[in-house]
């Protein structure tokens, strides 16, 4: 399975939806709360272009935030992006 990152801040209505949508799929992920965190705010901006929270990493494609998630998910992309090996 692919490394999933997310950066969140745990009061975020989406960051709930979309952590609740991995663990309901069984899908380790490490949560990046950059909440209080200016550093880790400004690596996320870097790394995704955004400023809004969650945004989210499958491996080394940003999927973006909570409603692309959903949108993988709903299309049946998601468990794919999540399984498939780079080799």
């Amino acid at each position: 399975m692919k490394e999933v990152v997310m950066y969140s801040t745990p009061w975020c209505p989406y960051c709930i939806r979309a952590r609740n949508l991995l663990q309901s799929k069984g899908v380790p992920f490490s949560d990046i709360d950059v909440s209080g965190q200016p550093q880790l705010r400004q690596e996320m901006q870097n790394r995704a272009g955004a400023h809004t929270v969650p945004q989210i990493w499958i491996g080394d494609t940003h999927v973006g935030g909570c409603d692309e998630l959903y949108t993988l998910e709903r299309a049946g992309k998601l468990d794919g992006m999540l399984n498939t090996d780079k080799s």
